[in-house]
């Protein structure tokens, strides 16, 4: 995606409509005039723009769009739309080595949970063949520390039990919790569906990672802006944004 630091708004070659760099993909041609995409927002030339969304991307390649924006004879790679997602999906997951090379990732499902209970996590990603029952008790976590912040406790110590036992452990016997009133942007974001357990396996250095936790600091900011440039793309909200709240 385009840099941050740029603030004049560019018009999507499809849409017609002017916007933020931000939220924009910018193609350049190279020297055999081949359309490139540059997601860094670096590469030399002149540079043309389509809203950071895949449909988009396959929409300006359907009806040939690229010639007419730079006006000029262009070659179009039929599968254009694919290569901006694996370049987005590269990027992304190079920021995440770099946070992890800066100590702000923690894997495994017991550190993740502890992470969340001390409110020391930003984010966490479940890798796409993450279980069902893995991602519930990560939630659970999550609704605990919800309780505790609603009600001013101090972070605890996450352990494996159940939610259920320590609420008071017979369901049927137990008043049923309070419902807590709680801000979704400053609770941890979930990212799920974006990478595979082999993405994260070469990302974080790991062996069979299906769960991970971000904790706060610049490296995990670049990340979580590269992850939601991937989510939008692929069809996820215009707003996605997982830096609010971190």
């Amino acid at each position: 995606m385009a840099p941050k630091t740029e603030t004049a708004e560019r018009t999507c070659l499809v849409t017609r409509e002017a916007q933020p760099p931000a939220g924009l993909i910018r193609f350049v041609q190279d020297p055999s005039g081949r359309v490139v995409p540059d997601v860094r927002g670096k590469l030399p030339g002149r540079g043309v723009w389509v809203t950071g969304s895949r449909d988009l991307v396959a929409e300006a390649v359907k009806r040939k769009l690229f010639g007419r924006g730079f006006k000029a004879e262009v070659q179009v790679d039929a599968d254009l739309a694919d290569w901006v997602d694996r370049l987005l999906k590269d990027t992304a997951l190079s920021a995440l080595s770099m946070a992890r090379k800066a100590g702000k990732v923690v894997t495994g499902f017991g550190k993740v949970t502890t992470a969340l209970g001390k409110g020391q996590a930003v984010a966490v990603i479940h890798a796409v063949e993450a279980a069902d029952d893995g991602r519930r008790k990560v939630a659970q976590s999550m609704r605990r520390r919800a309780r505790a912040m609603a009600e001013g406790d101090e972070p605890f110590d996450e352990d494996d039990e159940d939610e259920d036992d320590r609420d008071g452990g017979d369901d049927d016997a137990a008043a049923p919790a309070p419902e807590v009133a709680l801000d979704p942007a400053k609770m941890p974001r979930v990212i799920e569906g974006l990478f595979s357990g082999a993405d994260l396996d070469l990302a974080l250095g790991g062996a069979n990672v299906v769960h991970a936790a971000l904790l706060a600091g610049g490296a995990s900011t670049s990340f979580l802006q590269h992850a939601a440039a991937l989510a939008r793309y692929r069809g996820g909200s215009p707003d996605t944004d997982w830096i609010a709240g971190s």
